[in-house]
């Protein structure tokens, strides 16, 4: 068995998960430096989903061993959770239409675990609580390249409103809002224009750069991100199952699987 590299933010080794309906993904190896750009490529079906509810600590891994900022999986999938996040994941963190951006915004500053170094919850309802709390957004915001000013009616635009990418900025806002060592995002180009999607991989870039890791599903990744695959083939070389196994794992499967793990 290979030896985890110290410091690594994401070592993987054959790493796997089966579901109801047989192996989502088998066959993973990652090895990935804190503000690493990753990159998740395969047909879908593949479980691309799943490897980033996995890599979150949000799905029990059936084979393989992996460590996420320096904890084993699945071992201490808590502790993961508590330092990765989610953006842009169908099913899972699906924004709410009827909902603005100001209203998504401070449900999570409030969510969010520490401000300022204490509890939220344990502040004062005041003015220096009302301060951090914007700060806190604010901060969220610029990582996301999310500017109030570009939106129809600012911070009161409800999210039906949004164009596809100002919704994944969102997204990502409402992720780093918990300081998260890994963010993983799902569907990053889906849908988007080749000017849209430049923009994303740029936006991740940046929280990549600013020391997040960032691990992302596309169906076309830029020359500077680490390449991971979950095509079948990429998981030939992995030992044939005792048993006959049921279809593949869908994608829709994620969402169930997810709750069966429990939300972070």
């Amino acid at each position: 068995m290979e030896t985890t590299r110290q410091g690594a933010a994401v070592n993987a080794r054959g790493i796997g998960v089966k579901g109801p309906r047989g192996w989502a993904f088998r066959g993973v190896d990652i090895t990935a430096d804190p503000g690493s750009l990753i990159a998740v490529q395969g047909p879908s079906g593949s479980g691309r989903t799943c490897l980033l509810l996995a890599l979150t600590g949000r799905m029990r891994l059936t084979e393989g061993h992996a460590t996420v900022a320096g904890f084993p999986l699945p071992k201490r999938m808590g502790t993961v959770r508590g330092r990765t996040a989610l953006a842009h994941v169908p099913g899972v963190t699906d924004l709410e239409p009827a909902l603005t951006v100001a209203e998504h915004l401070r449900e999570q500053a409030l969510l969010a675990p520490r401000l300022e170094g204490s509890p939220l919850g344990a502040l004062p309802w005041g003015r220096r609580h009302k301060e951090a709390v914007r700060a806190r957004i604010d901060s969220a915001l610029a990582a996301a390249g999310l500017d109030p000013d570009t939106l129809p009616k600012g911070l009161r635009t409800c999210v039906r409103d949004l164009e596809r990418l100002e919704a994944l900025r969102l997204s990502v806002a409402l992720g780093v809002m918990h300081q998260p060592r890994l963010l993983a995002v799902d569907d990053l180009d889906l849908k988007l224009s080749a000017d849209e999607r430049a923009a994303a991989w740029q936006l991740l870039r940046d929280l990549a750069l600013a020391g997040t890791t960032v691990l992302a599903v596309a169906s076309d990744a830029p020359a500077d991100a680490l390449v991971v695959s979950t095509a079948p083939a990429a998981a030939a070389a992995a030992p044939a199952p005792t048993d006959t196994p049921e279809p593949d794992t869908h994608e829709e499967d994620a969402a169930h699987a997810f709750a069966e793990t429990g939300r972070a």
